[in-house]
């Protein structure tokens, strides 16, 4: 994994050495530079609540967090809850957060619904509430900060049309659990994509995004379904079943829904074929300058979403990794708020 080490290194240094704006975003459904603010007006204080730290992907989200709000000049909490399975973990850290009177919050929620109740009530007090990647149905949000998942599986079910040139396939679909906001876009996606083409797909099940489950379900479905001929997965399932596919002679071939570091490093091995990405720490990155512009009286759009890029084996060279994932040497940032 060295040339990916060195590379998001350099990739990383570059982005630090310069300004991550102006960068391509679709704001309410329109494609405009997104530019944040030079500085904040007042040191304030926001919590950012995260579903876990297990992969880089979360840790380039704290890592854009933490970045902007040393950009900015705001004070920072850095919260995860340990899993998907953990709604009742961050529940607590948002009733924290509030006890220890942060001004606003940036919330990637475990669930769509758990934390509406405490959302609404902050909102209402004139709290900014920000809807960060994993999608949370609830009244009275200030904005959202995230891709649509919808719009990520329609990506990844369109590449393997094309690859496969129109002809019957049948896909094999491992989303990941079964109440987060992401996945249920992800399926809503998937499922109006199909409409026209000659692909069946296969489901494989739920479960939360840690190797073990998904890695259970991934063998369940090979030995269920041994012929498919894709599989579309999230990251974890998607890694785990590149190596599974080789070693027991599978013809499948794999896409995982969103990229890592570890896919990144399969789909230049030739293992994954390819992997939408959602540019993560910009996504986090754009989160804390709107909560930033919703405590300075700004009027917010409902939506701010970076431009969707499919990676594969001939675009990624091109990718610009500081986008997904932090600097080499950096792990997941946890940290109280700041008085």
């Amino acid at each position: 994994m060295r040339w990916l080490s060195l590379w998001l290194t350099l990739a990383c240094q570059a982005l630090l050495a310069a300004d991550w704006f102006p960068y391509p975003v679709h704001v309410d459904g329109r494609l405009l530079d997104y530019r944040p603010l030079p500085v904040a007006s007042q040191p304030w204080r926001v919590c950012a609540l995260l579903p876990h730290g297990k992969d880089r992907y979360w840790w380039g989200v704290a890592w854009g967090l933490d970045q902007e709000a040393d950009r900015l000049g705001v004070r920072l909490g850095i919260y995860e809850a340990g899993g998907y399975e953990h709604a009742d973990v961050q529940v607590a850290q948002f009733e924290h957060c509030v006890a220890e009177g942060a001004d606003a919050f940036v919330v990637a929620s475990i669930n769509t619904y758990d934390l509406c109740s405490l959302a609404e009530v902050q909102s209402n007090a004139g709290r900014p509430v920000v809807d960060l990647v994993n999608r949370l149905d609830c009244r009275g949000l200030s904005t959202r900060s995230r891709v649509d998942f919808a719009d990520m599986a329609r990506a990844s079910l369109g590449y393997l049309v094309r690859l496969s040139g129109g002809r019957p396939i049948q896909v094999g679909w491992l989303p990941g659990p079964a109440d987060a906001g992401w996945v249920q876009d992800a399926e809503r996606g998937l499922h109006q994509a199909l409409a026209g083409t000659r692909v069946t797909l296969v489901h494989g099940g739920y479960a939360p995004v840690d190797r073990s489950r998904q890695a259970q379900l991934v063998r369940e479905l090979f030995k269920r379904h041994p012929h498919l001929d894709y599989l579309i997965a999230n990251a974890e399932a998607a890694a785990f079943a590149a190596q599974l596919a080789r070693n027991i002679g599978s013809e499948a071939r794999v896409l995982s829904l969103y990229a890592t570091e570890r896919v990144l490093e399969q789909i230049r091995e030739g293992q994954v074929l390819a992997a939408p990405t959602d540019s993560p720490v910009i996504q986090a990155r754009i989160a804390l300058d709107l909560a930033v512009r919703g405590l300075q009286g700004e009027k917010l759009p409902q939506l701010v979403s970076p431009r969707i890029e499919m990676l594969d084996a001939g675009s990624l060279e091109r990718f610009d990794l500081g986008r997904l994932m932090p600097p080499e040497g950096h792990w997941m940032i946890r940290q109280e708020l700041p008085d």
